[in-house]
């Protein structure tokens, strides 16, 4: 009986530890707005810094006339140190400088290891002339 008890257990933290994620980075409310104009006086390159907001920032990028997307700066390598990315001048990447991984910020997807998984991704939507990042 003991030892069907121990395997139970066994089982049960197997299973209770499947579909964890290691090193997610964690959901903090976002709402953020900023008119089409002014994103296009404080961006450079088509990319604006959002400080104090998700976890280490925003990052919006301007990939054509209408379309924008918006990633959480936390890194996803070691997302529990809060590294925040930075965007590397004239290309769409994004650099960690805590562990050297980069990213696209076309879509967040990993370019160079030790990054293995995307930047986290938020809704943006465009209402008028309004950019709403949300979550």
């Amino acid at each position: 009986m003991k030892k069907l008890a121990a395997i139970a257990i066994v089982f049960l933290l197997f299973f209770a530890s499947c579909g964890k994620e290691e090193n997610y980075i964690p959901d903090y409310p976002v709402n953020y707005s900023i008119t089409v104009a002014e994103f296009s006086i404080r961006a450079t390159n088509g990319i604006l810094l959002v400080p104090n907001q998700g976890v280490a920032g925003l990052i919006i990028v301007r990939i054509s006339t209408n379309e924008y997307v918006a990633f959480d700066r936390c890194s996803t390598v070691n997302p529990e140190k809060a590294c925040a990315v930075t965007p590397e001048d004239g290309i769409f990447l994004a650099l960690d400088p805590c562990s050297g991984g980069k990213f696209s910020l076309l879509d967040g997807s990993p370019q160079k290891a030790p990054a293995k998984r995307a930047l986290k991704r938020y809704a943006l939507n465009i209402a008028g002339q309004q950019i709403l990042v949300r979550n």
